[in-house]
């Protein structure tokens, strides 16, 4: 067997893991990114061959570290989870994120959203999604051969990769998973759980007093001398 050594040139050369620009620019462009982020963690929780991050920077060249980007959310199908300082590309059998997200914020530009997306085209992104929440538009494409060609109804959607179904509401974008769950913020999943939990003790309680009645009605039938195991 042959075994490949790096060149001492690619050996040394530092991939940084902070690109120095900040992973937004705004609560509501935040909320956004960790929203879609968290969501599609809990989707894939239990596959531990999906890779999940969030503003995490991509290499997809040995050699070149000047050539990276960090989407706000990206998904690699193939790659085990676990920690990462930055997708070094080459480490992870070559495997390109399929699915990337940006959510735009006023302090973005055209040249680098330009340039973002000429990235992902040529270093084999397979869906890219783009939402403003400002305008509240979403704009999506999708890999065809060596191209990503714009998706022309994007309300109702659903993702080849993920399952997941895109919705454009008054208030915004909603997003479901393949079973039709919609996506939740961390505040209605913790309120979810409190809900449950009041129903879960609500149910004990009046299993509890059923239980009561019923030890109380035995011991009523025994002291008027009546078996209730005849009964």
């Amino acid at each position: 067997m042959v075994t490949q050594l790096q060149s001492p040139e690619k050996s040394n050369i530092i991939y940084p893991d902070d690109n120095g620009e900040p992973m937004s620019n705004n609560t509501d462009q935040f909320r956004l990114i960790v929203w879609i982020k968290e969501n599609l963690e809990l989707l894939f929780a239990d596959d531990p061959n999906v890779f999940v991050a969030g503003d995490l920077l991509w290499y997809p060249v040995e050699g070149n570290n000047k050539l990276c980007q960090a989407p706000d959310v990206m998904v690699v199908l193939g790659r085990s989870k676990g920690y990462r300082g930055s997708y070094q590309q080459w480490h992870e059998d070559n495997i390109a994120p399929q699915v990337a997200f940006e959510i735009w914020s006023p302090g973005n530009r055209l040249t680098p959203m330009i340039e973002k997306f000429r990235f992902y085209e040529r270093y084999g992104v397979e869906e890219y999604y783009l939402y403003d929440p400002q305008t509240l538009e979403l704009t999506g494409w999708l890999r065809v051969e060596s191209q990503l060609e714009a998706i022309e109804q994007m309300d109702g959607w659903v993702s080849p990769r993920l399952g997941v179904r895109f919705q454009l509401s008054e208030t915004g974008l909603e997003m479901f998973g393949p079973s039709g769950e919609p996506f939740r913020s961390f505040v209605e999943l913790d309120r979810q759980i409190q809900q449950a939990e009041a129903r879960a003790e609500q149910a004990e309680m009046l299993l509890e007093q059923e239980r009561s009645r019923s030890q109380a009605l035995e011991s009523r039938l025994r002291e008027m001398g009546i078996d209730p195991n005849l009964l």
